[in-house]
């Protein structure tokens, strides 16, 4: 259980130098900044954050928008650096082992299983997330997106985007679309090869989806339940293991990725895909990579909604430049940009009621997706992601059961 000892090993690494460590650097007491100082102070910056840039949709925004807005406004210099999940996490790790007074990061997209690992070695700042005055916008009391992985986000993360897992599918070729567990292996063994799905975090989502759906869509709920585990995680690999020899290259090799994925569905080796982005079909057809009778849905056995979010690193230097640009990304403005289809299709954070009348006009006004089902038609299907530890478990098991069988 690779995962399982990285969490481990990280706390304890954590703990052993925590009796040795002098921070050098100076601790900022949010309380006695007005926003106002926290700008003066903010201002005039070059930050580095840390993100996955696997997205060329979501590489321009960041480049396009994100950037260019924080320069002009803050005179904040924003650097973009490629990582996520263990790279993102062993990287601060490195930093708190060698006991560095300043770390190279100051701004983290994260989520889930990465932030239950950042906050378990003390890697994260916070609480932070009340002084920003975008705040007040954001729809904490939404459990999609006030929680992460079941985990309370307690002011140490700022909510990002809210997406939920679909299914992606040639239309030409699938007229009648499985929604249930056994509907989908009464397809894929009609259909062998035409449907596989990656060994990371897209595909352990997918897997999460099925679980619950064999538990139970309350059963999984709250802190992780080793024996629950165990027995709906049983049920889980015998569906996998009989559904296996019908997957694309009869299951004998998983894609690395979801990218990979969508490549071999472009190409029309395979005719499903999957997304955790509800929006990304509209993308991929107006980039030119999917064709126009590619549709996504929801099965009626439902698909995990989640958020991402925003993290500052407790070693950086640079807190409050960091602050300025993460109130600007969670800004009325910069949702609606990143909302629309054609820039990236992310959902908001935002609570709609709370915005002003005249932003509502516009996110009403805006343009709807065409291929891509409206999120009020998949959020009776959405089920709510379950603790971190549940995905690191799968992510090993699914190592040992299904890869090296």
């Amino acid at each position: 259980m690779k995962f399982l000892k990285l969490a481990f090993s990280i706390l304890i690494l954590f703990f052993l130098m925590s009796c040795q460590e002098s921070k050098k650097q100076e601790k900022i007491d949010l309380s006695e900044l007005s926003w106002d100082e926290i700008i003066e102070q903010g201002k005039s910056q070059e930050i580095n954050m840390m993100m996955w840039k696997g997205d060329p949709k979501i590489n321009a925004y960041m480049q396009d928008v994100v950037k260019p807005l924080v320069k002009e406004k803050y005179n904040v210099k924003l650097n973009i650096i490629s990582g996520q999940g263990n790279v993102l996490v062993q990287s601060l790790m490195n930093e708190i082992q060698a006991n560095v007074s300043q770390s190279e990061l100051d701004m983290l997209w994260i989520n889930g299983e990465t932030f239950y690992q950042l906050r378990q070695i003390d890697a994260l700042f916070g609480p932070w997330t009340e002084k920003l005055p975008n705040a007040k916008y954001i729809d904490f009391e939404n459990p999609f997106i006030g929680k992460d992985f079941q985990q309370e986000i307690n002011g140490y993360e700022m909510p990002w985007g809210n997406v939920q897992m679909t299914l992606i599918y040639n239309s030409d070729k699938v007229q009648n679309l499985p929604q249930s567990r056994e509907e989908l292996f009464d397809f894929v063994k009609e259909n062998p090869g035409k449907l596989t799905f990656d060994n990371h975090f897209t595909g352990l989502t997918f897997m999460k989806s099925l679980l619950i759906d064999i538990a139970g869509r309350k059963t999984l709920s709250g802190e992780f339940d080793e024996e629950k585990y165990m027995k709906y995680s049983a049920e889980l690999f015998s569906y996998l293991k009989k559904i296996k020899p019908y997957l694309w290259r009869k299951g004998k090799v998983f894609p690395e990725d979801v990218a990979q994925i969508h490549q071999l569905f472009a190409a029309g080796e395979l005719w499903f895909t999957m997304s955790n982005n509800d929006a990304e079909v509209d993308n991929k057809i107006s980039e030119g990579l999917f064709s126009k009778n590619s549709r996504a849905y929801v099965p009626e056995f439902g698909s995990i909604q989640n958020s991402h979010y925003l993290g500052i690193p407790e070693k950086s230097a640079y807190k409050l430049s960091a602050m300025l640009v993460i109130n600007e990304m969670i800004s009325p403005e910069l949702q609606f940009q990143k909302m629309r289809p054609e820039v990236w299709g992310d959902g908001s954070v935002l609570d709609f009621k709370k915005l002003p009348i005249e932003i509502q006009k516009k996110w009403n006004s805006s343009k709807k997706r065409q291929y891509a089902p409206s999120r009020v038609e998949i959020q009776k299907n959405a089920l709510q992601e379950l603790a971190p530890e549940y995905m690191i478990r799968l992510a090993d098991d699914f190592q040992e059961k299904i890869l090296q069988e």
